[in-house]
């Protein structure tokens, strides 16, 4: 059986600033912005991921106090380049460390507004093996630019 990670509740104070930071500082793709009498909540996913984001007002939510969640961890083939992509676009990130010199011990990090903190982990060969396969990613309409 298959089992498969495909949302991380993140906890955030105000959903507009946040959608705007994961959106368009991050570079995630906003799915939905959803909103009823019931509740308020968005889901985003980064380029290349099978598991999204989702912020706002669900229950599960207000469990969680705003910046709680630490050390989600994201996987880049080329931790420079996504830095600078990242800083280029306003993101305070940690400088680069490599804690091994193997494949996989690059790392930096990042916060969003609230506080919650995302490492970012250089693992090369997801450039030529990536977890989605570009057949599923073209289907679904991910390799065009957001």
């Amino acid at each position: 059986m298959d089992w498969t990670l495909e949302v991380v509740i993140v906890p955030v104070s105000d959903l507009d600033r946040s959608i705007a930071f994961y959106r368009d500082q991050v570079g995630f793709a906003l799915d939905h912005d959803t909103q009823n009498e019931h509740m308020h909540v968005a889901q985003l996913t980064p380029r290349g991921s099978g598991c999204s984001i989702v912020i706002g007002s669900l229950p599960a939510q207000q469990e969680m106090a705003p910046g709680s969640l630490k050390g989600i961890q994201l996987v880049v083939a080329d931790a420079a380049a996504a830095r600078d992509e990242l800083t280029s676009r306003g993101v305070e990130c940690s400088e680069i460390q490599v804690i091994d010199p193997r494949d996989g011990g690059t790392f930096f990090g990042f916060a969003d507004p609230d506080g919650n903190t995302w490492a970012v982990q250089q693992i090369k060969a997801r450039a030529e093996r990536p977890l989605i396969p570009a057949e599923a990613r073209q289907r679904f309409g991910e390799d065009s630019e957001r």
